[in-house]
């Protein structure tokens, strides 16, 4: 039995039902394990790192030596020079992903048996350390879903196109990595599907409670459905009527942070004012310079690296793949080294959750800065700087004990630009040792503020996008 999501009181209970629902009938865990298998079976890939001049339809530019698709879409890789006065280097020379092109992230909406289920792809990325992983119902970019590559019609797509506007549930530009791409968005789109839309074999219908209880696996759900996930919109009230009463100190917490009127720390306009602060005070001043002669940098027939191999390596890759839009394709992937903290200290206010948020300032940020969680670093690349030079909060963090810690969760960032990047998510329950004013860099908010700026662009970052999707949970 399918029905419509109407009215906005309708579906902000629906959208918490499906939240408190962590299988549906025709997805059990085994149904859904038996599923994963078979996709993991029959999506195979095969990829070779190659040489960076070698790659099919890529070229070195001869002015600048950027590397660039021979379309002059998809995405370029180029340098950039960087001064900033926001943490211990004041400047630097980067190898930068330029994407300008706005892509589509959507996850279609179908309610089965009075409970809203997501339609989640099974896909695979050359960059995936394991293969496939849950991805959106589409992912593309312009120059994908317009068929620059020749190859096949991305599925699902015509109901991300010209979406009448009762049926838009979420909708909004967002940014992605600031330390690795340009300026780059993507359109994420939460939309409710108008008919009974069936799943085809790479596809799956999932609770929202689902979802995220297999968020909690390591590299299962990629780094796009992440995204888009936290785009959705949780209405407090309706989930506590939904979950009604029970629950330990931790759940309270987190429903009574999810409501509108919750007690909190800053009010919205004090939270606005400060980010505004921080836009406005930090500097990051850019400016495009050829990448064949990087400073800081070497370059060999197979990478461009760091010199003292920190942060991270631009590497070539030809790829082979079943299930996608086109059979085989090369191009370059940007490696991390070393696995990343990613992290959110947490703790009650007043019985209320609140969440320790950063004002980070990236060189690829649209507006200089957004939010994001409370640490976000590869610790290794710290390791040479003296005590002053390292990560506010990491030895809090590293330092946790196991009853504080909430989630703790190896995920991988973007397989389609990104080769075995993962970092590892965690979200750390603190107490009187972390202050109501941390520093001006930081700030507490309820996750009802945190969701209230996700649904507008350049607000909060990706990585803390992932953290409050699997923190707003009624459950």
């Amino acid at each position: 039995m399918t029905s419509t999501l109407n009215g906005t009181r309708s579906r902000g209970h629906a959208i918490a039902r499906s939240l408190l629902t962590d299988t549906s009938p025709g997805t059990t865990d085994a149904d859904f394990t038996r599923w994963y298998a078979g996709r993991q079976a029959e999506l195979r890939q095969k990829v070779d790192r190659v040489r960076l001049d070698s790659m099919r339809g890529w070229h070195l530019a001869p002015d600048t030596g950027n590397l660039e698709h021979v379309s002059g879409r998809f995405f370029s890789v180029r340098g950039l020079h960087v001064r900033s006065d926001f943490g211990p280097v004041p400047e630097w020379y980067q190898p930068i992903l330029d994407q300008p092109e706005i892509g589509i992230l959507g996850i279609l909406v179908r309610t089965i048996d009075g409970v809203p289920h997501c339609l989640m792809q099974a896909k695979v990325e050359p960059g995936n350390c394991n293969g496939v992983q849950l991805s959106p119902t589409v992912q593309a970019t312009r120059s994908n879903y317009t068929k620059v590559h020749g190859g096949n019609a991305v599925p699902y797509l015509e109901y991300f196109r010209d979406v009448p506007p009762e049926r838009v549930i979420a909708d909004g530009l967002q940014s992605e990595q600031g330390s690795w791409f340009y300026r780059k968005r993507n359109r994420n789109m939460i939309v409710e599907a108008p008919a009974e839309v069936a799943a085809t074999e790479n596809f799956r219908w999932l609770t929202l409670g689902h979802v995220r209880r297999l968020l909690a696996t390591d590299n299962l759900i990629n780094m796009d459905s992440r995204s888009v996930l936290a785009c959705l919109p949780v209405d407090g009230d309706a989930a506590a009527e939904e979950a009604g009463p029970g629950g330990d100190d931790w759940t309270a917490a987190v429903r009574a942070s999810l409501r509108p009127d919750a007690p909190r720390l800053h009010s919205d306009v004090a939270t606005l004012s400060w980010l505004t602060d921080r836009r406005a005070w930090h500097q990051v001043v850019t400016a495009p310079v050829p990448l064949r002669d990087l400073p800081g940098w070497q370059r060999t027939r197979h990478e461009i690296a760091e010199r003292e191999g920190r942060w991270f390596s631009v590497v070539g890759v030809d790829i082979e793949a079943s299930g996608r839009e086109v059979a085989a394709w090369s191009q370059p992937l940007l490696a991390q080294q070393g696995v990343g903290v990613t992290a959110f200290l947490v703790r009650p206010i007043r019985g209320v959750l609140h969440v320790l948020v950063a004002a980070r300032a990236e060189p690829g940020y649209l507006d200089v800065a957004e939010l994001g969680p409370t640490v976000q670093c590869v610790p290794e690349n710290y390791a040479h700087l003296p005590a002053a030079g390292q990560p506010p909060f990491l030895d809090l963090v590293r330092a946790a004990r196991p009853e504080q810690v909430r989630l703790d969760v190896e995920l991988s960032e973007e397989g389609g630009r990104f080769w075995h990047t993962r970092n590892r998510y965690q979200v750390i329950e603190v107490g009187d040792e972390v202050p109501d004013d941390p520093g001006p860099g930081f700030r507490w908010l309820t996750l009802h503020q945190l969701g209230a700026l996700v649904r507008h662009s350049h607000y909060v970052n990706v990585q803390a996008r992932t953290l409050l999707g699997w923190l707003r949970s009624p459950a």
